[in-house]
């Protein structure tokens, strides 16, 4: 048997060599870059089916029904990655969608430096068409939440007034950051849900560079996941993995109702007239 095993052994070692060219580096796909963590792709109808189960839910809700399924403190964001604006009255602030990643990096290239004002427009021209563009904006549907992981430390506003407009306009229901926008008075007035860190005022030109679209991010601590959902109200922002996203709503839809139930009774003992929180 021993005899056997070995000559099986020397059998598979010798089809392994076979399949690979003679002289191969078995590290070059790795040195080429190689990512370990897949995309999935959803249709949009398994989108809307998947928003429609979490329709109403809150951060606070999503956020017990993680714990049930045994996902305790996983998905919550720094808590630091607040809204930009909040409406107590209709809460236009909150959304639920379908994550849409971006990453961008620091750049390591050399800065415009000074030079006639036509030049320099052509050098920032140039590096927005080709360094730090919004290629994700291609994939932006109806239920979108856009979730961009960008240059922490580089005081740039890769989200503006214009932009951010132009992702709703797309079918983006909310965006989410965990550094910076700029333009914040108007993206206010505008009424588009941002959730960031803090204000940044500079452009991209010399300050970032697009990495890559629809693959995992890390935003606010969490790992984010093209196709996980999103969920963001005045309490912050929870990302639900979308393996377990159906069995936390589940959980989660048992806590409104119940907090609801209650809540009327107290509106109803105390005066009170009804709100939006309660229907």
């Amino acid at each position: 048997m021993r005899a056997i095993a070995l000559s099986l052994a020397v059998l598979a070692s010798a089809s392994a060599h076979a399949q690979a060219p003679s002289g191969a580096d078995p590290s070059a796909d790795l040195r080429r870059g190689k990512g370990f963590i897949s995309t999935t792709v959803f249709s949009e109808e398994e989108d809307r089916k998947l928003l429609a189960v979490f329709d109403g839910l809150r951060v606070a809700d999503v956020t017990d029904g993680m714990d049930a399924v045994g996902l305790q403190n996983v998905g919550l964001m720094d808590p630091e990655i607040r809204p930009l604006w909040k409406d107590a009255k209709t809460f236009r602030h909150r959304f639920i969608g379908i994550a849409v990643t971006a990453r961008y990096v620091p750049t390591n290239r050399a800065q415009a430096g000074k030079r006639p004002t036509r030049e320099y427009d052509d050098w920032a021209g140039d590096w927005y068409d080709k360094l730090s563009s919004e290629p994700f904006e291609a994939v932006l549907r109806k239920g979108s939440a856009l979730v961009i992981d960008d240059a922490e430390r580089a005081d740039v506003g890769s989200i503006g007034s214009f932009n951010i407009l132009s992702w709703k306009l797309h079918g983006a229901v909310g965006v989410v950051t965990d550094t910076t926008a700029r333009d914040t008075d108007e993206i206010e007035t505008e009424g588009v849900p941002l959730y960031f860190r803090r204000p940044g005022r500079g452009i991209r030109p010399g300050r970032n560079e697009i990495e890559s679209v629809n693959r995992p991010v890390v935003c606010g601590g969490v790992l984010v996941l093209p196709g996980d959902v999103v969920v963001a109200d005045g309490d912050g922002v929870v990302v639900v993995p979308r393996a377990q996203a159906e069995e936390v709503a589940r959980y989660a839809r048992k806590i409104i109702e119940d907090d609801k139930e209650g809540r009327r009774e107290l509106y109803r003992k105390l005066g009170l007239p009804p709100d939006p929180s309660i229907r």
